[in-house]
């Protein structure tokens, strides 16, 4: 067998079944193994920033790893703002990216490019296969790097004559890596200062915001008196009835440090210490006060709900129920507002949705209003680089295997990045909502001007303007295959979501906001 084919069958000997594709010429012959190998589902998109987008909220909701098909570095370089993302998700993803034949590198031909150097800026793991004999054995190594806990981005780079030369060998799967294992003195010093100390925050990330980490975490707050909170660049929570209404810190650096000056202790479950996303000037990097301490009960690469555990236990933690989150609300009505929309989608989501959230500025208060809501998913953007909602909604609903709704709470800007997810939708039949949050303008960037302590004038707001021309979002959806409906009110929107949910395959409200 050739080297692509050994590389198909080492993968779906490592549990890897799913493939996220963009390929090219130097991938054709890792596309005919696909065709002959039963077993992996191909799925096309149509941008590579789609790709590794659909890779991430695969992870997200499977737990387990799909690769991904690039054609060579340019192609990688599409698909890295994505990447980036899924890092900063601790997404777990193999990247196959195709390159140069060996001999024909020298020649410098258009494609060629430091793909090596491109893949090193967003994976853990990254290696070149030098034969098809080491084909299999990258690629299971490559699978094994990416499944280390939470989940890592690993890259294997094939040049083209390893895929098609004869002499690939399957390789078995390696053993996974267990977590880093918890640390007893840490969580000794967390035990100690929640019993001895007063204002302590136990802020919390990874799996710990997850069903059994947030009921842990719930014991320890009721038995302590200490708050909990989510950290802002969490990826994915589990909300809704029967979870915890938890809050994230702010995204703003003055709401952020006016919200934790308060605490004298920080205790980080799975979570890094709060940072601004950018530098202000005249504002702290920091988000904490000078004199807060902090604790790390574990770090992001060890399993936060073991941890937890572990604490419950040393603090002698009694069950708690969880709070009672009070009566689903009725879908609100009249003009169109951020609490209104969250309002809506509380009453009318269905059992067991995901969300995926790109709804940058204008959902930052959706929480509050979505605690009553039947028990979900919520995914967000956790690296900040815009374009990831319409993929990550796409490669959920494939890891969901179409038995889950899937609500987009998209920015219209940002849903510009990677519009094509779209016609993934459509061409694999995905029960995908999308709530396009239509205000024709980067809403986000005009509060950011200010920010840094500036007004925008003319010349500034026509750069942040998306209105001259419109963009026709129902005509968009339609071209690529995606029936739509545009909603100028609370009431139709609330139809809208009706019948969108009752329905089978994807569906676009234009919400104009």
């Amino acid at each position: 067998m050739n080297g692509a084919t050994s590389l198909v069958k080492t993968l779906l000997a490592a549990g890897v079944d799913t493939c996220f594709a963009n390929p090219g010429t130097s991938e054709m012959h890792f596309v005919a193994a696909l065709d002959e190998t039963p077993g992996m589902r191909c799925v096309l998109g149509l941008q590579e920033n789609v790709v590794t987008g659909m890779a991430d909220g695969y992870f997200r909701i499977a737990r387990k790893s799909a690769c991904t098909l690039l054609h060579c570095g340019p192609g990688l370089a599409n698909g890295l703002g994505n990447l980036h993302n899924a890092r900063r998700a601790r997404s777990g993803i193999v990247n196959l990216v195709g390159d140069q034949a060996s001999w024909h590198r020298q020649y410098d031909a258009p494609l060629t490019s430091d793909t090596d150097g491109l893949a090193r800026s967003v994976s853990a793991w990254v290696r070149t296969s030098g034969s098809a004999q080491d084909v299999g054995k990258d690629g299971a190594a490559a699978v094994h790097a990416a499944n280390a806990y939470p989940g890592t981005i690993a890259t294997l780079i094939l040049p083209s004559d390893t895929c098609w030369d004869d002499g690939g060998v399957v390789a078995q799967a390696l053993p996974p890596l267990a977590p880093a294992s918890t640390d007893p003195f840490a969580v000794e010093n967390a035990a100690r200062v929640l019993r001895t100390k007063k204002n302590v925050l136990i802020l919390l990330a990874g799996n710990a915001v997850f069903a059994e980490g947030q009921a842990l975490a719930w014991r320890v707050a009721q038995a302590t008196g200490a708050t909990l909170r989510a950290d802002f660049i969490t990826s994915h929570l589990r909300r809704g009835r029967g979870c915890l209404p938890l809050q994230r810190i702010p995204y703003s650096t003055d709401q952020a440090v006016a919200f934790l000056k308060d605490f004298d202790h920080i205790v980080l479950v799975g979570a890094i210490p709060p940072v601004a996303f950018f530098a202000y000037p005249g504002k702290p990097s920091r988000q904490t006060a000078p004199h807060t301490e902090l604790h790390a009960l574990c770090r992001p690469d060890q399993d936060a709900t073991a941890a937890l555990a572990a604490l419950v236990a040393a603090l002698d933690a009694p069950a708690a129920a969880m709070p009672d989150p009070g009566a689903r609300p009725a879908p609100a009505t009249g003009a169109i507002t951020p609490e209104g929309l969250a309002q809506t989608l509380a009453a009318l989501m269905p059992d067991e949705a995901i969300v995926s959230d790109e709804s940058i500025s204008y959902g930052r208060s959706f929480y509050q209003f979505t605690h009553s809501a039947p028990t979900h998913d919520w995914l967000h953007l956790a690296g900040g680089a815009i374009g990831d909602g319409l993929p990550v909604a796409t490669g959920a609903a494939i890891a969901a295997g179409g038995q889950r709704r899937v609500i987009s709470l998209q920015a219209d800007g940002s849903a510009m990045y990677s519009l094509q997810s779209l016609w993934t939708q459509a061409r694999e039949n995905l029960p995908c909502t999308t709530i396009l949050l239509n205000n024709r303008k980067y809403n986000i960037l005009i509060n950011e001007y200010k920010s840094v302590g500036a007004s925008p004038g003319e010349t500034a707001m026509r750069m942040l303007d998306l209105s001259t021309p419109d963009i026709d979002w129902v005509q968009i959806a339609s071209g690529m295959g995606v029936e739509a409906a545009r909603a100028t009110s609370l009431e139709q929107l609330a139809d809208l979501l009706k019948g969108s949910f009752a329905r089978p395959d994807p569906f676009l409200v234009d919400l104009h906001i």
